[in-house]
């Protein structure tokens, strides 16, 4: 008789392979706060970038004599890049909620020459703090369960995207920080007090400081003209590297890995891999119905939404509250809840990698 597999509801996983899951973001919430949120996204990048290039090279040779080229290049993509070890819902989102609590609780950790509030500083690796790791690891597997739940029950969006922001909002409850923030100037979308310099007193752990009363996002990347024409640069390369070699996720990977020079304290350098990702699904939502021209030209114009949206909801939900919540991960979250309902409702012939 064969042996009965216990499962997981709603996850549709085998129950063993569900505390492996479990237990590995446990590790990989915990390694995003060591390394610190930023750097911990680099490394997705350069698993993914590989993960890609070996699915590339797999689809170019039939197959290498004894590997199955298709599971090796789906094992480090989806199990390692976009899984409990490197990816963002686990790895990154523990490093945000570590930034988090250490912001309220370790204020004096603060590096010099740092402007915003503390708990916004993913560059900050907390190397091997236990009660940090340990937020870090609650966080890594909370972002682990929104995301198989979510793709559980089918949520029409990206999952990941979506439980990164899911945990950045829980994180802010958890520590103390409002959900959005006062504005300073005159409503959400006014970014010209940080313009104007002008500041604010906050305390946290009986520190008190001055801080900037607005905090965008990338202080230089918000302007919304200059946001549109980073989108139409990156749109447009992430429509052509899907157009040439079949992967939607490379260009993401190739945005990622190019946040080291940021992390390392290279100047405006911008943040693209929302771009490049939905430049990637433009041109393969519309490929199949007008050509690769057409497709290239749609990559743009849904790298400049997707720039704009990202804009947008730093606006509102980043820079008036004191902690990371990802521009980027939002904005691929609300694109991709409207391609699926398009796709659903037949207004386009696919919903990109959904």
């Amino acid at each position: 008789m064969d042996a009965v597999v216990l499962q997981v509801p709603i996850v549709g996983m085998a129950a063993e392979q569900f505390v492996l899951l479990a237990i590995t973001a446990l590790a990989g919430g915990a390694f995003g706060a060591a390394l610190g949120a930023l750097p911990s996204f680099v490394f997705t990048g350069f698993v993914v970038f590989l993960g890609e290039g070996l699915a590339i090279l797999q689809r170019e040779v039939a197959g290498l004599e004894g590997i199955d080229g298709g599971q090796l290049a789906a094992g480090v993509t989806g199990v390692i890049g976009f899984g409990a070890v490197t990816g963002p819902h686990v790895a990154f989102a523990g490093g945000v909620a570590a930034s988090a609590y250490a912001g309220k609780k370790y204020p004096e950790m603060e590096p010099d020459g740092w402007d915003y509030h503390f708990g916004k500083d993913i560059l900050y690796a907390f190397g091997t703090k236990p009660d940090v790791l340990a937020v870090g690891a609650v966080f890594g597997v909370v972002g682990m369960l929104i995301n198989q739940v979510g793709a559980g029950i089918g949520t029409p969006t990206d999952t990941i995207a979506l439980s990164v922001v899911a945990t950045a909002f829980l994180a802010r409850l958890a520590f103390g920080y409002p959900l959005v923030g006062t504005a300073a100037g005159d409503g959400l979308l006014d970014m010209s007090p940080f313009e104007r310099g002008e500041k604010r007193v906050v305390t946290d752990g009986g520190v008190e400081r001055e801080l900037l009363a607005t905090e965008p996002w990338l202080p230089h990347q918000y302007v919304w003209g200059n946001v549109a024409a980073i989108g139409l640069v990156g749109g447009i390369l992430g429509g052509y590297i899907w157009i040439q070699t079949g992967s939607v996720f490379l260009g993401y990977g190739i945005s990622a890995m190019s946040l080291l020079f940021l992390n390392l304290g290279v100047e405006k350098i911008p943040v693209t891999h929302h771009i490049t990702l939905l430049g990637s699904v433009g041109a393969v939502v519309v490929a199949p119905i007008a050509g690769s021209v057409a497709a290239l030209l749609a990559a743009g114009a849904f790298g400049v939404v997707t720039g704009l949206l990202g804009e947008l909801t730093q606006r509102v939900f980043y820079a008036h509250s004191g902690t990371h919540v990802d521009p980027p991960a939002m904005a691929i979250a609300l694109a991709m809840f409207v391609v699926a309902v398009l796709s659903m409702v037949g207004v386009l012939p696919n919903a990109g990698y959904l």
